[in-house]
Formats: structure tokens, C-alpha cells, sequence
């Protein structure tokens, strides 16, 4: 046991390197331009005072988001998808594996579900001991279950799923746009140097430096974002794109597919002016999603949140008596 818990903390430990990379790149990032172009290379007032306010605009942009990408906790399920004590402790006390199903299909009768388990059975966490909400997964890494989970990102040391999607894209755009800028400035400099019209001194070497690490990270960063906004456009995340999610009539990639503007809608929120901020404005709470083959009238995202409530409501009972005279519900235990 004292094992297994030092190799977890020397997990974690290791985990935040991708990090500790980053953000010392970041760091010498600043301090090259800054200091060595702008401060000891630069002589033009006006282009130096330019370079500096644009430069800080893009470079505070970057670290806010990146911040909120890291240090946002993922979204976990509701207590109302946990089993109950009284539930948990009657289906760990029954031996009958059919008697078993029914106690879970009897909780899942009351919870706006409609994705299952590749098999076609209800989606069960027997780690969390929880009933998977739509688009939710376990991460092995974090050890819980995770709203709309998109993957695990070891650059920012977290789950990126439904409560820092918007950060994680707006951190790659502003990593795209401080990548540009820097090289976009530094170029000029960079052949000044190659030719020999600057002075062969310690800031050739970081300005030469700073435009190799700005075009590698752009070009990384373009491929990446680039898939991204194609997610996003689609509305599915990086686990949905490899594998289909399922639903009653079986695997549809665009069952969450509810077109380009409300899919964009869905990640950034009704007001644009909150789209480039590090603010979180998704809509819905995580656990529901608007389906492709369900009218707005019958979406628990587009209605209101108080039908899903304790009590229940007309269209929770319509979805939960669909789902008790469905022959085809089975229940799979998944890890």
C-alpha cells in the first residue's frame, strides 16, 4: 500500500514536466524579446514601445488561458447519477446478476440518458459507482469520471472536457497569435543578423532561437487547433471522433450534430463579446446535450433545468417509460 501511494505521488510529480517546459519556454520567450530585441536591439522609440504593448497584450492572453486550461477542475457527474447508499448497498448485496440489472435499470429509468455502451447496454462506472452521463468518461489519469470528456492533456496537466474546453481552445489560438507575432517581428532581425548589419553579440543568439521556437511551436499549434475547430464545427470531442457514439438505433458520429452555429454556441456561449475571454459561457451544465433526431421541444438541454429535478417531470417520465418498455436495455458494467 505504501508502495502504490509513493508511486502515485511520484506520478503526479512527474505529470506537471510538460508543464514546467512550457512555461519555462514561455519565460526565456519573454525574456529574449523583451529584454535582448526590444531593450538592447531596438532603437526606433516608437516601434520598441509598439513591439512592447502588443507583445504584453498577447503574452497576458496566453498565460490567462493557459492558467484557466490547468488549473479549471474537470466537471463531474451530479450526485443524482451516483447510486444512493440504500442503492449501492442493495446491489452490492444481491448475488443474482439479473436481479442486479434491474436495480440498475431502475435507477437509470430516471435519468435523461440516451447514449449506451458500444454493446448497446446502459453505461455503468464501477470505479465511480455512477451511471455515465451522455458524453461522459472515465480518465484513468484524474481516477474520476468526467463531463464531456474531450482527452487528457499532458501540457496542461488536466482533463480538458466540459468545464476548460473553451479555455483549452482559446489557449491554442493565443499560443498560434503570440507564435506569429514573435516570428512576424523577429524576422527582420533575424537577417540583419544573418547578414552581419547587427553586432555579433548574446542577443543574435536569442533572437535567432526565438524565431526556430516560434515557427516549430506554430506549426505544431496550426495542425492541432485545425482539428480542434473541426471538432468543434462537428460538434464531437476527440474520443467521439475514434469512436462513434452510441445511441438507441445504434452508432451516429453527428448525433450531437445540431449545426455549425448553435454546435459553436454550445462551446462559447450566446454572447460574443465573452467568446475571447477565459470566461466560462458553455452552455448547459454538462450532463445533457441537444440531440440531432430530438425536436426542441423534447431537449432537456433547451428546457428547463427544474424538469430534470427531484421530482421529476411529464417529459422525464415520457423518457423513462420509452426506456422501461425498450426490450433492447441491458446494463454493462464499464471501468
Amino acid at each position: 500500500m505504501a508502495i502504490s501511494r509513493g508511486l502515485r505521488c511520484c506520478q503526479r510529480i512527474f505529470s506537471w514536466i510538460p508543464v514546467v517546459i512550457i512555461s519555462s519556454v514561455v519565460l526565456w520567450s519573454y525574456y529574449a524579446y523583451v529584454f535582448e530585441l526590444c531593450f538592447f536591439t531596438l532603437h526606433n522609440t516608437l516601434e520598441k514601445v509598439t513591439y512592447i504593448l502588443v507583445f504584453h497584450v498577447c503574452f497576458v492572453m496566453f498565460c490567462w488561458t493557459y492558467w484557466k486550461a490547468i488549473f479549471t477542475p474537470p466537471s463531474t457527474p451530479s450526485k443524482k447519477f451516483h447510486l444512493s447508499f440504500s442503492d449501492k448497498e442493495r446491489y452490492e448485496m444481491e448475488e443474482r446478476p439479473d436481479v442486479q440489472k434491474q436495480i440498475l435499470i431502475d435507477i437509470a429509468k430516471k435519468l435523461p440518458i440516451f447514449t449506451r455502451a458500444q454493446s448497446g447496454a446502459i453505461r455503468f462506472c464501477d470505479r465511480c459507482q455512477l451511471i455515465k452521463p451522455d458524453r461522459c468518461h472515465h480518465c484513468s489519469v484524474c481516477e474520476t469520471c468526467v463531463l464531456k470528456m474531450d482527452h487528457h492533456c499532458p501540457w496542461v496537466n488536466n482533463c480538458v472536457g466540459f468545464s476548460n474546453y473553451k479555455f483549452f481552445l482559446l489557449f491554442l489560438s493565443y499560443s498560434m497569435i503570440y507564435c506569429v507575432f514573435i516570428a512576424a517581428t523577429v524576422f527582420q532581425y533575424f537577417l540583419k543578423f544573418w547578414v552581419g548589419e547587427l553586432p555579433n553579440d548574446r542577443a543574435k543568439f536569442h533572437v535567432l532561437f526565438l524565431l526556430f521556437v516560434a515557427l516549430m511551436f506554430f506549426v505544431s499549434l496550426m495542425f492541432l487547433f485545425g482539428y480542434h475547430c473541426w471538432l468543434v464545427a462537428k460538434n464531437r470531442s476527440t474520443l467521439e471522433a475514434f469512436s462513434a457514439p452510441v445511441f438507441q438505433n445504434g452508432p451516429d458520429r453527428n448525433g450531437f450534430n445540431v449545426g455549425v452555429r448553435k454546435n459553436l454556441t454550445q462551446v462559447f456561449g450566446e454572447d460574443k463579446r465573452l467568446w475571447l475571454f477565459p470566461v466560462f459561457t458553455s452552455q448547459g451544465d454538462g450532463h445533457y446535450f441537444p440531440l440531432r433526431t430530438l425536436c426542441e421541444s423534447q431537449n432537456p438541454l433547451l428546457a428547463s433545468e427544474g424538469r430534470w429535478g427531484e421530482d421529476g417531470g411529464s417529459d422525464e417520465d415520457s423518457t423513462d417509460g420509452e426506456m422501461e418498455h425498450d426490450p433492447s436495455v441491458t446494463i454493462d458494467v464499464e471501468s
